[in-house]
């Protein structure tokens, strides 16, 4: 299984949309790893984990075409994660009608959001998925978890299996809760990113991870049988306001063995 990091920003990307903190200017400045598009993976080049804003940008920039995704998992409907007015770029007049399109899948509200997103949205076929429950998409057992994100909905992280391998996507979640604790205990992952969105800055906002709690969640992901000596660890999500750059993150992370994850980083289980 070859996951590949198109983007690994969080909700403003790096350099903030906005910002002029040190983070974001030295990424204006010096570029790099430090530029992060918001986040979104595609896995053996056919299977597209969230479809945000800066999709395109996302594909040119590292070589890639879109056409080639057969099959779309969102993991929630936050706008830099889920932008369905770009599929209307699938239908006439950019291409003909009977042009092979994506399946989607997604929780209730990425399902529903595509209605009247434009006149041909509704021949998109959609599926409904739910946390816990394993579907199988293009060849992938994909079992959705339930991510302590957006409470509103079933925010939902992934776990991806094919050929012997499994491999957690596990963006946009606080600490996991009981549920999830319970439904991953004694699941052997061969890899493994996390979101990392407050960097060095932690907020009373239970929805990300900083630094330090990715850690203890890595932690006890040990001790319950998730993780071990071989399995991959890697981040992702990262925010301008969590304080960090590239290098720093890595020099953190470095002594605990996980991989500090840069847009265009291929991971190959």
């Amino acid at each position: 299984m070859r996951i590949l990091l198109t983007g690994t920003g969080a909700a403003d990307g790096i350099p903030g949309y906005f910002q002029t903190d040190r983070v974001s200017e030295l990424a204006r400045a010096h570029g790099g790893k430090d530029v992060r598009y918001r986040s979104g993976a595609v896995v053996d080049g056919v299977l597209k984990i969230d479809w945000g804003p800066d999709t395109f940008a996302c594909a040119q920039r590292l070589g890639l075409r879109p056409r080639d995704w057969t099959h779309v998992l969102f993991t929630h409907s936050h706008d830099d994660h889920y932008a369905p007015r770009e599929f209307q770029y699938l239908f006439p007049p950019f291409l003909p009608m009977e042009t092979e399109r994506p399946l989607i899948y997604g929780n209730a509200a990425v399902v529903d959001g595509f209605a009247g997103q434009f006149e041909e949205a509704s021949l998109l076929e959609r599926f409904l998925i739910r946390s816990f429950e394993p579907v199988e998409v293009a060849g992938y057992r994909v079992t959705p978890i339930h991510a302590y994100h957006k409470l509103d909905e079933d925010s939902l992280n992934l776990i991806l299996e094919k050929d012997g391998k499994r491999f957690l996507y596990g963006t946009d979640t606080g600490v996991y809760q009981d549920d999830t604790w319970e439904f991953l205990e004694g699941v052997a992952l061969d890899g493994i990113v996390l979101d990392c969105t407050d960097g060095f800055q932690a907020t009373e906002y239970w929805g990300h991870l900083s630094c330090e709690e990715l850690l203890r969640v890595v932690d006890r992901l040990a001790k319950i049988g998730c993780v071990g000596s071989e399995t991959f660890v890697g981040t992702t999500h990262h925010g301008a306001l969590g304080g960090a750059t590239h290098e720093e993150l890595e020099r953190f992370f470095e002594p605990h063995g996980i991989h500090v994850g840069y847009d265009g980083m291929l991971i190959e289980l």
